[in-house]
């Protein structure tokens, strides 16, 4: 196992310094056994950088239990910080990550939510109008949140435009009990504008792989014109919010009297 550098050189340090910096980690928190660590205003959670000198191999440590669930890199062994550690083979590599480790940061678990709170915690709420300008401001930040989660595509279709792309509650935010909930990225699919109008209508559904099912209501036109190139990527937090729109889904098609 690669040995790392106690403590980090010069080169090194800056190294990590650069990476942290690049990818929304701007807080520098200092450096222990090797180990640099740093901190965001944004996202949530610690992250460590290390290496075995400047030719590497290079190494990454996280505390953030949800990016390391959705990461989708394997952990190594390595002792350390954080709950996960991974090791990559050159600097290059590691600067190839480090996005996802911010864009899951800041959408994991209730970074929205805080972020939400922030932004209104002095904002009045009586009258109808001000409660609307609070709520917009919700809206606002689970799209962008859902842009970082998605990593602004629709999977589906694969359109990265953001002015064709949506962001879709699984559960309407009306129907949400709490703020938490209306946040949650994970009750969230970023969609194409088309795909969106279909699946805020009920009109088409997933089911636990991500592909759709689609309403025998739809015309043949509609369903051609709902392309799609790959099913979503689903977690079990999407698939569990998904019951309730295959729910709503069957009971709409129950009372028009259409069997699926």
């Amino acid at each position: 196992m690669s040995q790392m550098e106690v403590p980090q050189s010069f080169v090194v340090s800056q190294e990590c310094q650069k990476v942290a910096w690049q990818n929304g980690f701007r807080r520098v928190l200092g450096e222990d056994e090797g180990w640099a660590a740093y901190g965001s205003t944004t996202a949530q959670g610690t992250i460590y950088l290390a290496a075995d000198g400047p030719q590497g191999p290079w190494f990454l440590a996280i505390d953030h239990p949800g990016v390391i669930q959705e990461l989708g890199l394997a952990a190594v062994g390595r002792s350390g910080p954080g709950l996960a550690r991974y090791t990559f083979d050159s600097l290059g590599a590691l600067y190839v990550a480090m996005p996802r480790v911010y864009e899951l940061a800041v959408s994991l678990p209730d970074a929205p939510l805080r972020e939400f709170q922030s932004k209104v915690e002095n904002l009045p709420q009586t009258t109808e109008a001000e409660r609307l300008v609070v709520q917009r401001i919700g809206q606002d930040i689970f799209r962008s949140r859902l842009m970082d989660y998605w990593r602004g595509r629709c999977s589906l279709t694969g359109i990265t435009d953001p002015a064709l792309l949506r962001a879709s509650h699984i559960v309407p935010w009306s129907e949400c009990q709490t703020d938490t909930e209306r946040l949650d990225v994970h009750n969230g699919l970023l969609l194409s504008a088309l795909w969106d109008a279909a699946f805020d209508r009920a009109l088409v559904t997933f089911d636990d792989d991500g592909k759709p099912e689609f309403s025998p209501s739809l015309s043949k036109a509609a369903r051609a014109e709902l392309g799609w190139h790959a099913p979503l990527s689903l977690t079990d937090k999407h698939r569990q919010r998904l019951i309730h729109h295959r729910e709503r889904f069957r009971n709409l098609h129950q009372i028009t009297g259409q069997c699926l």
